[in-house]
């Protein structure tokens, strides 16, 4: 019985040598939920007048960086999975000039300012409230997590490129779970600013 289980969900007999190692499994998934938990806890109790405050016309609010996260979880995910529909391409790996931590630390340097692309912008989400956008961030995200401790995919020899240069798909893992970081920093400096609301 537990054998036809796990035929049927794909984990027998399917962990390879292409496989990812249980070292970067339990890393990618750790990163994961961390940085979720962040993203939930830094938005926890706010007053619609904290979520709505702008440090300036040209900064986003903590909603509209909440917009954000949840829209680039889905959308960033959907390029992951779609690039996985394709042949792998590990003739591409030599184009990868990052480190798994050097993607990490890339993404979550907010010193250096990213200009994020039209379908990414909070005003382009389908979101009307927050409790909707973290309720799809929390949703996702819970997915993506199992999916990282479950997946036999090669995410190694599944070679993509990004405005930020070439990656591999474990690695594309790490910069979703990284942004959010990203994002979870930029509502504390918004909480940080002397004008930001006490409540």
């Amino acid at each position: 019985m537990l054998l036809a289980l796990l035929v049927i969900t794909g984990l027998a007999g399917t962990i390879t040598s292409t496989s990812i190692s249980g070292k970067e499994r339990k890393f990618a998934a750790s990163h994961l939920k961390d940085t979720k938990n962040d993203v939930l806890k830094s938005v926890k109790g706010l007053s619609q007048a904290q979520l709505d405050f702008k440090a300036a016309p040209d900064r986003w609010s903590i909603k509209e960086c909440a917009y954000h996260i949840a829209i680039a979880e889905k959308n960033l995910w959907q390029m992951l999975d779609e690039n996985l529909k394709k042949p792998a391409n590990p003739e591409k790996r030599p184009e990868i000039k990052m480190t798994d931590d050097q993607v990490i630390n890339m993404m979550e340097d907010r010193s250096k300012k990213i200009k994020t692309t039209e379908s990414f912008e909070p005003k382009n989400t389908p979101f009307n409230t927050l409790d909707e956008a973290m309720e799809s961030f929390k949703s996702l995200r819970a997915g993506h997590i199992k999916y990282m401790k479950t997946t036999t995919e090669d995410l190694r020899n599944h070679v993509i490129q990004l405005r930020v240069g070439w990656i591999d798909c474990y690695q594309l893992c790490l910069f979703i779970s990284a942004h959010s970081n990203r994002h979870t920093q930029q509502i504390e400096e918004v909480k940080a600013d002397l004008n930001f609301p006490s409540r």
